[in-house]
Order: structure tokens, then sequence, then C-alpha cells
């Protein structure tokens, strides 16, 4: 029995190898302290998970759910955009639950695409642009985003790949953009929608890290008339440490979210109820709740520049969300071989930057779900082998 031809040329996730890697280190009695995947440490604030308790003890909630999800969770959405991004939503028809943000991604692909459809994707960026693309039959069209444009493209070279791919469909950006951690601007946003709109693409802006370390959080479906070009992606997984929840949205103009449920009501049965109640909690904390997590990250983020000042590495202080992104030294051919050395002779991993696209082959990128304690950890153990 063979794979289906789909999966041709789509590797497992780098990371759901790399784990098993360091897990087999891990067996063979090595310590390893794993700096690469963005996955918060922290909990969820206490009512979250009061109320998920409280929810779960009810006789009658255990049973599937609607497709659209409960209409209180989609209505604290809307209430969320309206309250942080100054984004009116009708949360009936604008909103769009879904099981994490990832899933998104792949649903989104899945409606639009037809075989050999081209999209437009950052590079560096989000390995499951392409893989999710590639799976929906898709061709990636990979842009460049050079770190020292701070977030923004070349919009010459964007024109002549549309002008040589004249089957484009789709545009994915995502700011605060990840890896880099540049946190875009409004304007930025707005060159997007228009470039977007001159094309008739439809853009997609992926954008799970907007609360940490970021005190000016954006949407894309605040920028005038985008709704009638893009859909957003967001997750409760980084803002709220509720990754191991999977707890996503999908925001946009009705018939396109109608569009999208078509495809994913043939995938899903909804979610959990208790979760989606939880949920509506969560989004219902005010500014405080992201000051006093952001205050957490901004200590480690000060660890992981010493971290970076320990192997020479060069980066920009002005980087937000939950990553850190450095060029390496020199005398390394590139991100895997640093990410390599520290692995096997520190016991640190950091994540090698040519897994996000060709751009970021020179490049690693450290996460800040750790603590302070072993960030400091992770130096004093990378000083002692770099001597």
């Amino acid at each position: 029995m063979q794979v289906a031809n789909r999966l041709q040329g789509i590797g497992e996730y780098y990371f759901s190898k790399k784990l098993a890697e360091i897990e087999q280190l891990r067996q063979s009695g090595k310590q390893i302290i794993n700096l690469g995947i963005g996955s918060p440490d922290l909990p969820p604030h206490a009512s979250v998970v009061e109320e998920l308790h409280l929810w779960s003890q009810e006789k009658n909630t255990h049973s599937y759910q609607g497709y659209k999800g409960h209409p209180v969770f989609r209505k604290s959405i809307a209430n969320f955009y309206k309250k942080f991004y100054h984004v009116n939503l009708q949360a009936d028809q604008e909103v769009l639950p879904l099981i994490g943000s990832k899933e998104g991604i792949m649903h989104i692909c899945m409606t639009y695409l037809n075989q050999g459809d081209g999209v437009l994707i950052p590079n560096p960026g989000y390995p499951t642009y392409a893989s999710a693309v590639r799976l929906a039959g898709g061709t990636p069209v990979f842009y460049s985003l050079p770190y020292s444009l701070e977030g923004a493209p070349d919009f010459n070279e964007l024109e002549q790949l549309v002008e040589k791919n004249p089957s484009i469909k789709l545009l994915f950006i995502s700011y605060p953009h990840m890896p880099t951690g540049w946190k875009g601007s409004l304007e930025l946003m707005s060159d997007w929608v228009s470039f977007a709109k001159k094309h008739q693409l439809l853009l997609i802006h992926d954008n799970p890290y907007s609360f940490i370390l970021n005190p000016e959080p954006i949407s894309v479906l605040s920028v005038p008339g985008a709704i009638d070009c893009a859909l957003e992606l967001n997750s409760l997984s980084k803002s709220h440490n509720m990754a191991g929840w999977r707890i996503g949205m999908l925001c946009g103009r009705a018939d396109r979210i109608a569009e999208v449920l078509t495809f994913k009501s043939n995938m899903d049965s909804g979610m959990f109820l208790p979760v989606q109640m939880a949920a509506v909690k969560a989004l219902e904390l005010d500014s405080d709740w992201f000051e006093s997590i952001n205050t957490v990250y901004a200590a480690r983020k000060t660890k992981a520049f010493q971290l970076l000042d320990t192997i020479g590495c060069v980066y920009h202080r002005q980087q937000v969300g939950m990553f850190v992104w450095a060029k390496v030294p020199e005398k390394y051919t590139d991100g895997y071989q640093l990410s390599d050395e520290l692995l096997y002779k520190a016991g640190v991993f950091i994540t090698p930057g040519g897994i996000f696209g060709s751009e970021g082959n020179q490049y690693v990128r450290i996460s800040l779900c750790s603590s302070e304690a072993v960030l400091q950890e992770s130096i004093s153990l990378i000083q002692s082998v770099l001597k």
C-alpha cells in the first residue's frame, strides 16, 4: 500500500522529528534543554480553568456541538475584536471558531485551491503554510521578506511574481511576523490590502502573536475595506496560554465564512462545550492579563539576548512576539550547524532558521517559553563549551 500522491514532497513536520531525536538523547542519559518550540509554559488565568471545571460538571455539556460554535462563544470573539482591535464583526455571520488556527490554514487551502493554483507565502515564514498549500494541490510561490526591511516586502518583487504566476489566488501574511518578530504597522497592512485588491487575491492574515510583547495589537480587518478581500486567523494559544486547548477563530466576510464552513463541517463536529465556555471567560479578561504575562516574557527576552550575546549572534532589540530571531556568527555555515553544535555539545536546542525558508538559513530562533532560570542555565552550559 502506497501513500497518496498528495504526501509526496511533504516531510514530517520538523519539530515532530526533532522532538523524537531530543527524546532519544534524553533516554540515553543526556540532559537537554529545549528552547525551540513556542508552547507557553505559563498556565491560563485561574478563572478560565475554573470555568472549564464548572461546565464539565454539567450533565448536558458532553454531546456533539454545533459546527459554527456556540453563539455565546462567537459573541465573545466579536466583543474581543471590538475591544482590542476596534473591529466590528457580526458574531452570527463573520466569526467561525476553530480547533486551533493551524486547522484554519488547512481549511482555507482546501476551500479555495484547485490543482496548481498558486499561493504567495513569506520566506521566512511558518512552514505549515507551504505544507497546507501542497496538501490541497496548490503551488507555493515564495516571496522574500528580508530582515533588513523590518517586515515589509519588496512590492515590486511581488508584482513580478504575480505577473509570472497568473494562477495565484491566495496570499499569506503574519504580523507580528513569525519567526522574525517584526510587528508590522497599520500602514503596512493597508499596503497589503491594496495589493490584494489590485490583483484580486484573498489575503490571509495569521495573527496569533499580536498581544505578546506588543503594545499595539493590529488586525488586518481594521483597515477600511479589508473585509472585502481578507480573512484573519487568530488563536488563544499564545495570548491566553491555551495552546493545548486548541482554540482558534477565523474572522471575515459572511460569504467567506460560509464557504470555509462548507469544508470544515465535513471535517469535525465542533468543540467540547466546556472548552468554548472557558474560552469565553478568557476573552473577557482585561489588559491587566496581557500586562502580567508580558512582564514575564520581557524578563525572559533579556535573558535570551544574553544567550545570543554569548554565542556572538546579531539581532534587533525591537522584536515582538514569543521568539527572538538572530543572525548566526560568520564562522558557522548556517543556523543548522550552530543549532546542532549547541545541542550535542551543550545540551541546548535552539531552532535553526532554515526550517522557515531559505531566507532564514543564516539565522536561529529562541523561544521565550522557558523560565529565566532555565535560560540562565542554558547560558552557563553554552559558555562552558564555547570557552
